[in-house]
């Protein structure tokens, strides 16, 4: 279970003018299971502090946040703990329930006699609570569940066969049908099993759909159980219906999040502050209407139209009708087939760096998704077919001005220089 967080953690050890790390993402994406593995393989000493499984610890941080204070209230409350200047790194997880020992990040990387790490996976929920924060002293990491390459390392693809496909990527060549037709049964099985570390090891080990989905609904169930947990007051339903309204969302035409899809006459001031904490968690992506399909991007972006996508399509999935997984890997999936790949496409997207946004006017003409390439404003057209017309794109470039498009489908390379016909899985390179 090779993940790209892994070299960040050592590219961060090996930087001399170095902070406290902060390992930001949503519960079960494996932030403790890299740290842990990179601690252990990197270091003579490492002591693990979990707030959550022993909430004890946070007595240590009740008193003065002085270095010396702290180092001697780990060796009181951790006997085993081995606290040599320069060979231990210390690991804060689950940092979110004792806000206090985020304000004691500060101090501990003045004293720098340590490496420190810290995890959470309800930061975004828990900023209030936080005393004072260590501006200044604290790097931060995002960490998702596995991208669509993690995916293949799980299951056994070489990095020089991904390298091969990129290659086809770089000269714009059609692939072997052969290699095309591997890449994208894998794609879709990357779709349904989605990329929650334990999800995937399960898929891997057994190739059993149904024992994948049985995680899977473990942890939508472990997300309502945070909802319920770490809302606040009558934001405990609203989030709820929110997050339950998702596949409902996703399933229209026009595919704008509605309040009124949530309850009846809904509106922002009732809704929209559960809908952010849904974000905040770490469970849903923000994609923003444009009011102009040119760059700047973020310029041009409206906050109040907007798309949400679920973080992890293989989760979304387990939300579907049972039944729906095999639909995918068939190729028949109905009135959910575009709103499944778009999501795909808005998580790979999201993992690499971008910003979401989209197109609309006049509930006309729709461009799924915009991105900056090659200098450029580019439209991202999504299909799930191999072929399949565009009067959206070829509005786009005859009367928007928009100079560059490409269309993501189940087939092969195509397409000329002004709009390029890409496999899905391919939206890894962009």
């Amino acid at each position: 279970m090779k993940r790209k967080i892994e070299n960040q953690l050592v590219e961060w050890k090996h930087n001399h003018d170095k902070k406290c790390l902060l390992v930001k993402g949503a519960r079960q994406v494996g932030k403790t299971y890299s740290i842990d593995r990179f601690a252990r393989e990197n270091y003579k000493h490492y002591t693990y502090l979990n707030f959550d499984e022993n909430p004890a610890y946070k007595t240590i941080f009740d008193g003065d946040l002085d270095a010396e204070t702290l180092i001697k209230q780990i060796s009181l409350r951790v006997p085993d703990a081995e606290l040599e200047p320069g060979e231990t790194i210390l690991f804060l997880d689950e940092i979110q329930n004792c806000p206090r020992a985020r304000t004691a990040l500060k101090f501990l990387a003045i004293d720098g006699r340590f490496d420190i790490v810290a995890s959470g996976s309800m930061l975004g929920i828990h900023y209030k609570d936080v005393p004072s924060y260590p501006v200044g002293y604290v790097d931060y990491l995002d960490m998702y569940s596995m991208d669509f390459e993690e995916f293949l390392w799980a299951n056994g693809v070489k990095e020089t066969s991904i390298q091969d496909v990129r290659e086809y990527f770089e000269k714009r060549k059609a692939l072997p049908e052969a290699m095309h037709d591997k890449m994208m049964e894998l794609f879709r099985e990357y779709i349904v099993i989605g990329g929650m570390p334990g999800v995937v090891r399960e898929f891997v080990e057994t190739h059993h759909f149904a024992k994948a989905l049985s995680i899977q609904r473990g942890i939508l169930s472990d997300y309502m159980d945070d909802i319920a947990k770490y809302a606040e007051g009558a934001d405990k339903t609203k989030a709820r219906a929110c997050f339950l309204s998702i596949p409902k969302h996703l399933a229209k035409d026009y595919k704008k999040f509605r309040y009124s899809l949530v309850e009846p006459k809904a509106t922002y001031r009732k809704y929209g502050g559960s809908l952010m904490w849904l974000y905040d968690a770490g469970i849903i992506n923000f994609c923003y209407n444009l009011s102009e399909p040119a760059l700047p991007l973020a310029g041009n972006a409206r906050s109040d139209v907007f798309k949400v996508y679920m973080r992890d399509t293989g989760l979304l999935v387990a939300m579907l009708d049972e039944g729906s997984a095999e639909d995918i890997i068939d190729g028949n999936l109905g009135i959910y087939k575009g709103a499944i790949y778009e999501n795909i496409i808005a998580d790979i997207f999201a993992k690499s760096g971008k910003k979401l946004y989209y197109y609309e006017k006049n509930s006309k003409i729709e461009m799924d998704f915009f991105i900056r390439y090659q200098k450029t404003a580019t439209a991202v057209e999504v299909k799930s077919a191999e072929k399949a017309a565009s009067k959206s794109m070829t509005s786009m470039i005859q009367n928007y001005g928009v100079r560059h498009g490409i269309k993501l489908t189940a087939g092969n390379v195509s397409g000329n220089e002004t709009v390029e016909s890409l496999p899905l899985y391919m939206a890894m390179f962009l």
